[in-house]
């Protein structure tokens, strides 16, 4: 049925005005939450009400509302018209669409502002609402679309998105080392894109690339959601947090790093505190990280000697991880301080030249 914007209306006294104004409810519900699943304050109002509308016949909740036996009449009334339907005290609630109504508010806020009549009580109830992290399906939905009907995201695989990662790790941060807030809140979503497509590209299993038979092994091996990646990731910060959701005790950082490598040791049965650590990362992180393992471990190991700068560099950022220092984070911060020195001298020059 389509909406209209004709319906009966309350009766009037003799004199023509209303004895009592009445009570419209716009009823908000979030279609990010499962149909059905409303507020006990929502079902309360929607079984006492006089009249429930909703102007969208394809609205979510309408066949979960009259399974509860609720009648729901599927018309668009104007401001107007729902102040007459509220006339001699009776309530009425709208179940908004999805967009909100932005007519009919706009249209009782006029009213209400001409101070020439009088009324209803107006009252928003969220009948269901986000709960945190609910845009995230948000993003999995447009990614989705995106997958399907974008030109170059349909035909990306996780060879091919590897560099954008790797980027956009490296802008995440400078974002951090910045203090940029809103850059910072920008790169994230960067980010976290990459996870939801390479999420998405291995839901197809071995439909993920057509491109080669290289990209085919590497993006078929066996299909898994971004669900799974949550899973997966939740299963192991439970489990690697026995100080949180089990029996353990971690007082000071320092014990919660034990705990941390002693599960993730016993996860992984590794035989050399070196596994598990990435090579082809940055030359002086990937030192500072051997050295942290080295030090957790509390074991004596004698630095290699050689000549060349190499083994230099190699010296001050095992000294670097031994003081507290990022070597990698340090190296960053002077090099920064070098590009301001060179814009200097560019600035400088160009004066020079001007004069």
């Amino acid at each position: 049925m389509n909406a209209t914007s004709s319906f009966e209306t309350a009766p009037e006294t003799e004199m023509g005005t209303r004895t009592d104004s009445g009570r419209v409810v716009l009823l908000t519900t979030s279609h990010r939450v499962a149909p059905g699943l409303l507020s006990w304050p929502a079902w309360q109002v929607l079984h006492a009400a006089d009249r429930v509308l909703c102007a969208d016949g394809d609205h979510p909740q309408l066949p979960y509302l009259r399974d509860a036996g609720i009648t729901v009449e599927e018309t668009a009334p104007t401001a107007q018209d729902l102040l007459d339907a509220c006339a001699g005290g009776r309530t009425v609630v709208v179940v908004t669409t999805g967009e909100g109504d932005p007519a009919l508010t706009d249209g009782l806020a006029r009213l209400a502002g001409s101070g020439r009549v009088q009324m209803p009580d107006l009252e928003l109830l969220p009948a269901s609402y986000d709960l945190p992290g609910a845009r995230l399906l948000d993003l999995v939905q447009v990614m989705d679309r995106i997958r399907l009907e974008c030109p170059w995201s349909s035909r990306q695989t996780h060879k091919g998105l590897a560099k954008y990662g790797i980027e956009e790790a490296y802008e995440l941060v400078e974002a951090i080392e910045e203090g940029d807030r809103d850059e910072l809140r920008e790169e994230l979503g960067d980010v976290l894109l990459q996870v939801v497509f390479h999420a998405r590209i291995a839901e197809e299993g071995s439909g993920a690339s057509e491109e080669s038979a290289e990209d085919e092994d590497e993006d078929g091996a066996g299909p898994f959601s971004i669900d799974d990646v949550a899973a997966g990731i939740v299963t192991k910060l439970i489990h690697r947090h026995p100080h949180v959701f089990g029996d353990e005790t971690a007082s000071t950082p320092e014990d919660v790093k034990e705990l941390w490598l002693r599960t993730k040791a016993v996860e992984k049965r590794r035989t050399s505190v070196t596994e598990g650590i990435p090579l082809g990362q940055p030359a002086l992180a990937l030192t500072a990280k051997l050295a942290s393992r080295v030090h957790t471990a509390g074991l004596d190991v004698p630095l290699p000697q050689g000549a060349g700068i190499g083994y230099e560099l190699l010296e001050l950022a095992v000294r670097a991880e031994r003081e507290g220092v990022d070597p990698e984070g340090a190296l960053r911060a002077a090099a920064r301080a070098y590009r301001d020195a060179v814009r200097v001298s560019e600035g400088a020059t160009t004066e020079g030249a001007v004069t």
